[in-house]
């Protein structure tokens, strides 16, 4: 900080006085990637060292940002282009079409959990138990705080560790989505929470209405041929975005204006500059261009976050009531007890199975951004203490440190607790889900990407072997697109023995491990190999490896062929650099396709 300030000041000598919103910005971003860079050295998610940036360099710490507007502007500049930012991922149409289990839990999740929360306070202030939580709005705020999971932090970790597409990671994903649009329907009637009557809510939607078809008219009719001839300079997509966003945040602005013209009661159109910004990312996420619109904007993506994360924190005032902690440890310890009480058995009796419906509920047990930004409009409203909306900022840190050891250890937690589900009645499908048995000609070990594309070649070179075909997996939500194909197959855990030995495998001619160790839990191709050697010794194994040195293992163990994927896309690959060089790549591309069909007529059951 002090080599800061000495920098600035030299600067300042040299050629003038920095202007001191500039200078509050460079202050906020100096002081949040110090920190980022300590807080992720120490594995602690960097949305933490922004936090306590914001706190260090506000009035609480050393009093680097002082000036009230200074720090609302650069919160609110951040709080505009995060939500524009989330309405970029939203993607309403595909969110209805992600299956029944995810759209079910997705619309009773949220306000199952707000419920909960709610009645959670309720029960403690009648008992006696605190007379902290005594705003009139305390008890529902609680419970809309414990009711959203962090799209940031649990997005991230997915895609770290490569799961995105793995059922976890699905769950997570789809009710990541139905969360965000939960909060959306909130942030359009928060401001009507002080006089809850039904003409101003309805006007508040009718507002959103508009500027929806407003804004995706403009998007389909005029944007969309902006962004063809912006497309030709790459550099401006990210320009033409920030003017796209900023356009409807005016738009929006002017229907508050003139409902206030209109009606007596204040902005009853409610439409707001975070909700106008967050239509803007959702409309322009159903343009042609959005994965090239998202892509450009995502690269300064954390600069808003970072912004927005920084002006939270200098808005924390300083703790002098124990009380403000009290409260954090409790709503972060509810908001783990609700992914357990109302996560989990809607994700199982929505049709998940018992593993991964326990891991999915798991790694959401973070508060929301979304909830942060919820806090921000209602301490704006007037409707949150300081003392609640400085624990809410608490506790939100609090389950973000807890995120990524809670997402490492999942499968460890679930299996722990299997037992105790068991007996409460969650039980997992039967491994003997299919009656057929015999000889099987081929056992999949796992059906995840390579073997969806495996058992469509089989299905279109060799038909006539389908029914001879056992797959063994845990994912039951692609069961009945499985057994579509003619194949047999059976829930089980590649990880235990028994589960294998009773699905058949010891009468298999050909077993085949196609998931790649970082994605199998309890269990590697090492094992599984040498699992199989001991089950059955006249089975053809064939296995996977990530590296050479993990493929000696396996053949040491006993496997017939190991096969790295990286090495067999390198191959093929060479190949094609083979027939590019020779200048016949069009006439190879036309012969791959008339044997093999195009890529984009292929029907698996994972894309």
């Amino acid at each position: 900080m002090i080599l800061w300030v000495g920098l600035t000041g030299n600067a300042a000598a040299a050629g003038g006085e920095l202007p001191p919103l500039v200078y509050d910005i460079g202050v906020s971003l100096f002081a949040a990637s110090i920190l980022a860079i300590l807080f992720v050295k120490i594995k602690i998610p960097s949305i933490a060292a922004f936090l306590l940036a914001g706190i260090l360099v506000g009035p609480v710490g050393f009093g680097l940002i002082t000036e009230p507007d200074n720090i609302d502007t650069i919160a609110e500049l951040g709080f505009l282009l995060l939500l524009f930012m989330i309405g970029l991922e939203i993607d309403i149409r595909k969110t209805f079409k992600s299956g029944r289990m995810i759209v079910i839990s997705g619309i009773l999740q949220y306000p199952l959990s707000v419920l909960f929360g709610f009645a959670f306070v309720k029960l403690l202030v009648w008992g006696g138990l605190t007379v902290t939580l005594t705003g009139p709005f305390d008890a529902l705020y609680f419970g809309i705080f414990i009711a959203g999971s962090s799209t940031l932090l649990v997005i991230n970790l997915f895609q770290q560790n490569y799961e995105l597409d793995t059922e976890p990671g699905r769950i997570a994903l789809g009710i990541l989505v139905f969360q965000d649009i939960w909060a959306i329907i909130v942030i359009v009637i928060q401001p009507n929470f002080q006089s809850p009557e039904v003409l101003p809510i309805f006007i508040s939607i009718a507002g959103i209405i508009v500027l929806s078809a407003i804004s995706y008219g403009l998007a389909k009719h005029l944007v969309v041929h902006a962004f063809r001839w912006l497309s030709k300079e790459p550099q401006l997509v990210f320009v033409g975005a920030i003017g796209w966003c900023f356009s409807i945040v005016f738009i929006g602005s002017s229907l508050d204006y003139l409902g206030s013209m209109v009606f007596d009661f204040p902005t009853p159109l409610s439409v707001g500059s975070g909700m106008s910004a967050l239509i803007a990312g959702m409309t322009i996420a159903t343009l042609p261009y959005s994965r090239e619109i998202v892509g450009k904007v995502g690269v300064v993506r954390d600069f808003f976050i970072i912004l927005f994360f920084v002006g939270l924190g200098m808005s924390i005032p300083p703790v002098t009531d124990f009380s403000v902690i009290k409260i954090a440890v409790v709503l972060a310890f509810i908001a783990l007890l609700t992914r357990q009480l109302i996560f989990f058995p809607l994700f199982y009796f929505t049709g998940g199975d018992q593993r991964h419906s326990q891991v999915a509920s798991i790694r959401l047990a973070q508060i929301s951004e979304f909830g942060l930004v919820i806090a921000y409009l209602g301490a704006q409203k007037g409707h949150l203490s300081v003392e609640f909306s400085s624990a809410i900022i608490f506790a939100f840190v609090i389950t973000a440190l807890l995120t990524q050891p809670l997402y490492r250890h999942a499968y460890k937690i679930h299996a722990r607790m299997a037992p105790w589900l068991q007996r409460l009645g969650f039980r997992e499908p039967s491994a003997q889900g299919d009656e057929r048995e015999g000889t099987y000609d081929i056992v999949l070990l796992g059906f995840h990407r390579v073997a969806s594309s495996l058992l469509h070649e089989i299905a279109i070179n060799r038909p006539e072997i389908l029914p001879r075909v056992l797959v063994i997996d845990f994912n039951v939500q692609l069961h009945p697109a499985i057994r579509k194909t003619g194949v047999t197959v059976r829930y089980g855990d590649l990880s235990n023995e028994e589960t294998l030995l009773h699905a058949g495998i010891s009468n298999a001619k050909i077993i085949i491990a196609t998931i790649p160790d970082d994605i199998l839990r309890g269990t590697s191709n090492l094992k599984l190999v040498q699992t199989v050697k001991r089950l059955n010794t006249e089975a053809i194994v064939i296995a996977n490896a990530e590296n050479p040195a993990t493929a000696r293992e396996i053949y040491s163990s006993g496997a017939d062929y190991v096969y790295m994927g990286r090495v067999s896309t390198a191959r093929a690959l060479d190949e094609l650099v083979g027939q590019a060089l020779e200048g016949a790549l069009q006439d190879f591309r036309k012969e791959q396709e008339e044997v093999h069909g195009h890529h984009h007529d292929r029907k698996e059951i994972l894309s």
